[in-house]
């Protein structure tokens, strides 16, 4: 058959060499074969040599049935690749069409998936199995769809409308990320000022701790430009990740929201966190955090899901992170979330807090029930007593100024200033050098 069911070959983007493989859902369904398997094998061995990244264009019913077992070693062949390549170059794959069994597996291994709305599927059995099997009724749509992968299983970092918009979204995430982890990212040339300020983030957070506002104001406000390009949108709102430009150097950002689940970290929240950020580790992109976190969300289903475990998958990836680091809180850092999201004592590089930053074991309410419980019960008017507490709580621990004291935040910044503060930063820690104890790899907490 023509080419197999797909077409390799390698071409540039932005000047830059990438390799990129097709299938073609025309040929025998875009089925994987035996002679399919070894181009793209062929294609990858290549990208290894060169340093260059992968795209796969995926749109494939899975193993050629009449070739037996022959398309099943076909993919582990692969997967095998996938694997080695990972975390030496980037790796994207575009879902385009219809990826079932077999062929969903590779690109769950790559570096980033992007989906084409109601024309691509990713499932590992289809509607037909799914109804034998569990006698449920589902859509090809509800079952494996780009929504469903991009909001419910996290399987999909990003999503578009159609196969054009998907193309120009993979170039410009290509360009946030290196040729391979022996590089740093490309420059781009900014005309944005990089002592520019934005008095607007003097006013972002609401004076009632409570009032929930949108992170990404102040994502846009420091980076060139006011672009951010978000990754896995729709999944796990709590927790706002993406590449945005400081002064031309692509940097990752890692952000509470405090207008969902009051940016409180949970499971989903956690496995997004701890991908992107040892994504980025991966390919040398310095990281920032915007923290605005009152802690690990509540709850059985939480707890019984295992919080605790996924939790510490976010806390091991910033730990183990060893490029540049800066975190800048811009209202509540309480409780174990403040030691995971980048703090000084998990090598955090420079950390600096806005003057409404609060850092806690827990907010004044909390902990004033905790400390004051008895006092408070037997005084005659026990709200008063409650309040004037908390009150005397917020002003001794809940601000910035105690930990800067110690030195785990190095300066108390005006909100306004954030842009030139981060830059000089980066600046700073351009050439840094940190490295892990030699072993094989660690036991991340899977």
């Amino acid at each position: 058959m023509p080419g197999d069911g797909v077409v390799t070959g390698y071409g540039s983007i932005n000047g830059r060499t990438v390799f990129v493989f097709s299938q073609d859902f025309t040929v025998l369904g875009g089925s994987l074969g035996e002679a399919h398997a070894a181009k793209i094998c062929r294609l990858m061995d290549q990208a290894m040599k060169v340093g260059a990244p992968v795209i796969g264009l995926n749109d494939s019913g899975g193993a050629r049935i009449q070739e037996g077992v022959v398309s099943l070693g076909g993919y582990a062949d692969i997967f095998l690749r996938n694997t080695l390549a990972s975390g030496v170059v980037p790796q994207i794959s575009v879902i385009m069409g219809p990826c079932a069994g077999g062929a969903v597996y590779s690109p769950a291994i790559t570096d980033f998936v992007l989906m084409v709305e109601k024309t691509s599927y990713m499932f590992v059995t289809g509607p037909n199995v799914v109804k034998t099997v569990t006698n449920e009724d589902v859509t090809f749509e509800d079952l494996g769809g780009a929504l469903v992968h991009a909001s419910k299983s996290g399987v999909a970092q990003l999503s578009a409308p159609n196969d054009l918009a998907a193309l120009k979204l993979t170039r410009d995430l290509l360009d946030f990320l290196p040729q391979n982890n022996q590089e740093r990212p490309p420059r781009r040339e900014t005309a944005d000022p990089a002592a520019r300020e934005d008095a607007a983030l003097d006013t972002l957070v609401p004076a009632d701790p409570k009032k929930p506002y949108d992170i990404r104001a102040a994502i846009r406000a420091v980076a060139d430009d006011g672009k951010f390009l978000e990754v896995a949108p729709l999944y796990a709102g709590n927790l706002v990740v993406g590449y945005i430009r400081l002064d031309g150097e692509a940097v990752g950002v890692v952000a509470n929201q405090p207008a969902h689940l009051a940016g409180c970290l949970d499971i989903d929240g956690s496995l997004k966190g701890a991908r992107f950020v040892r994504t980025c580790d991966c390919f040398n992109i310095p990281l920032l955090v915007f923290e605005d976190v009152p802690g690990f969300l509540p709850g059985v289903k939480q707890e019984h899901g295992g919080i605790i475990k996924h939790g510490a998958k976010l806390l091991y990836a910033f730990c183990e992170a060893t490029v540049p680091k800066v975190t800048v809180i811009t209202r509540k850092a309480y409780g174990g979330a403040y030691d995971v999201l980048n703090s000084k004592h998990i090598r955090g590089d420079m950390n600096f807090a806005w003057p409404t930053a609060e850092m806690a074991v827990m907010g004044p309410k909390g902990a004033v029930e905790i400390l004051y419980r008895k006092e408070i019960s037997a005084s005659k008017d026990a709200a008063a007593a409650a309040a004037a507490k908390e009150a005397e709580f917020r002003e001794k621990f809940a601000n910035p100024y105690v930990a800067a004291a110690r030195g785990y935040i190095d300066e108390v910044i005006e909100a306004r200033r954030t842009r030139p503060k981060l830059i000089a930063a980066f600046r700073m820690l351009a050439n840094k050098r940190d490295r892990n104890p030699p072993k094989k790899h660690g036991n991340i907490p899977l």
